[in-house]
């Protein structure tokens, strides 16, 4: 490939490009464990409630149980919803891809992932969960010509060992 590789493209972010990171880099714990903490808060409220120690705080409790407990079964809906209400929402940004790293900049958010702090890079099936020093990174493949995303993989920590 040639060294000066540099891709540049614009994309927004709406709400599909928001649900297609959550559904490619979330993974959903459906088991019991999910609500342990909403179980938690229902039986020591129900335990105050017993006690006949304060009313209030109990039936207050046992509400942050049931709050907890919609949280968990509604996490995409509520996860969403706070990312729509951010000042993100809507805007137009830049991202960049070239041999430096990827970089996204946009009126409210700018970043740069360099491939020296990438540790791994895991294909989905609609983009690129990418692991660094930071943290985790999803990049959707919609937003990426053939080249782009030939590149990108790569720039995969493994090959390049």
């Amino acid at each position: 490939m040639n060294e000066q590789y540099s891709y540049t493209t614009q994309y927004t972010l709406d709400k599909s490009h928001f649900s297609e990171c959550y559904d490619e880099s979330v993974v959903v714990d459906t088991s019991i464990r999910a609500y342990r903490k909403a179980i938690i808060f229902t039986v020591v409220g129900t335990a105050l409630m017993l006690t006949n120690i304060n009313g209030y705080a109990s039936w207050f409790i046992i509400a942050l149980g049931a709050l907890e407990a919609v949280s968990v079964y509604f996490r995409k809906p509520w996860w969403l919803m706070r990312q729509m209400m951010s000042k993100a929402a809507n805007n137009e940004v830049t991202l960049t891809i070239d041999e430096s790293g990827i970089t996204n900049d946009s009126f409210y958010v700018q970043g740069t992932i360099l491939w020296q702090d990438v540790t791994s890079i895991t294909p989905t099936e609609q983009g690129f969960l990418i692991k660094h020093s930071k943290g985790t990174s999803y990049l959707s493949k919609r937003s990426l010509d053939e080249t782009a995303t030939q590149f990108v993989l790569d720039k995969t920590p493994e090959k390049n060992s």
